[in-house]
Parts: structure tokens; sequence; C-alpha cells
């Protein structure tokens, strides 16, 4: 209920009948190295291409939740059996960093988000290693 499941329906896994999948959970304290930001940084980043139309579709299979990410002025609630969605363009590479920022519940604070915006040949090459 606590993390964040991210789907590239763009881009389908070679060999299988599903897109690039994955989900996000926050890297626990005693599991951080050094470079890791506590209570932020995630096991897997959601990765987008620079300069590049993005839009992503919300939604919650459980209680309220809102998908936030300041830095890029982004923030959609995500409502149990609803699609909301968002737009954006990331004009600058580097990371950024988000949370939750609906209380849903006794984990609320442990629902890091952490995008990592990066060059389209460098996302083209995230997308062909996580396929294999």
């Amino acid at each position: 209920q606590w993390y964040w499941s991210y789907e590239y329906t763009d881009f389908w896994s070679i060999g299988s009948e599903s897109a690039v999948e994955f989900d996000a959970y926050m890297i626990p304290e005693t599991e951080l190295e050094m470079g890791h930001f506590r209570l932020l940084d995630v096991d897997n980043r959601t990765v987008v291409p620079l300069n590049t139309h993005i839009r992503v579709l919300i939604s919650s299979a459980d209680v309220l939740h809102s998908w936030t990410v300041p830095s890029l002025g982004v923030k959609a609630d995500a409502v149990p059996g609803r699609l909301n969605q968002v737009k954006f363009i990331a004009q600058r590479p580097g990371l950024y960093f988000g949370q939750c920022s609906e209380i849903c519940g006794a984990n609320h604070s442990f629902m890091p988000i952490v995008m990592e915006v990066v060059s389209t040949n460098d996302f083209l090459n995230w997308v062909l290693c996580f396929q294999e």
C-alpha cells in the first residue's frame, strides 16, 4: 500500500506480453549506501527523457494518495477507481525528489518519489537494459 508502481506502456518488454513495469520502495535506513538520502531514496528510480512531453497517468488501488514532485511543478491526486493525469517537460537533467502529499495512513511518510531525468539516448539505453 505504501509504495509506487510504474508502467511504461510505450515500451513492451522483449519476449513478454507486458510493458516495462516496476515498483519503487523507499530504501530502509539500514540499507542506505553513501550518497543516498535518508527517507528520500528509492530502490527503483523513475527515469524520463530530457525535453520530452511526459504524461503520467495516476490511480490508486487502496486509499487517496498524491503523486508530487515539487521541483517539476507536478502534483496529481491518486484516487481509487479514478484515472488522473499530469503532463510536464523536464528541462534540466538530474534527480528530482518528491513524495506522497496526501495523508494516506500509517506509512504515508515512507512513499518517496525519485525521478531521474536523462538524455534521450541514455533513456533508450535504460529501456533496453531494463528489458534484458
